[in-house]
C-alpha cells in the first residue's frame, strides 16, 4: 500500500489522497491473498477424525492470526502512514531535519545519478 501510495504523491496528489486511492487498488488482492490462505487453514481448524485434536490448534492459530494481520493491515497501515509524514513535516518545520536531506517521495530509477 505505501508503495503505491508515494508512486501516487510523485505523480502530484495529496498524500490523504494518494494513501486512499494506494488502499483502494491494493484491497482485492490483499483479500484474495488473506482469503487462500484462511481457506487454507479451515480443514484444520474444522477437521474432526483421527489426529485431529493435535491439528485444530494449529488451524484454529492460522485462521485466527490471518484475520488479525488483515485488521491491522488494512486499517492501521494508512493511519500510521500519515501520522509519519505530519511528523516528519512537523521536524522540518522546527528545524531538527532539513527537508532537502529526507528521503525522495518516489524511488530514483537505477542509474538515473
Amino acid at each position: 500500500m505505501v508503495g503505491v501510495g508515494r508512486e501516487r504523491e510523485g505523480a502530484g496528489r495529496s498524500r490523504a489522497g494518494s494513501i486512499y486511492e494506494a488502499c483502494m487498488r491494493r484491497f482485492r488482492p490483499i483479500m484474495m491473498t488473506t482469503m487462500a490462505g484462511l481457506l487454507g487453514g479451515l480443514p484444520l481448524a474444522l477437521g474432526t477424525g483421527v489426529g485431529s485434536e493435535l491439528r485444530r490448534p494449529l488451524g484454529i492459530t492460522i485462521v485466527g492470526g490471518l484475520i488479525m494481520s488483515q485488521a491491522l493491515t488494512l486499517f492501521t497501515t494508512p493511519v500510521v502512514y500519515l501520522y509519519l509524514d505530519r511528523f516528519r513535516l512537523m521536524l522540518a518545520r522546527k528545524g531538527h531535519v532539513d527537508p532537502n536531506q529526507m528521503a525522495p517521495l518516489s524511488p530514483r530509477p537505477s542509474g538515473a545519478d
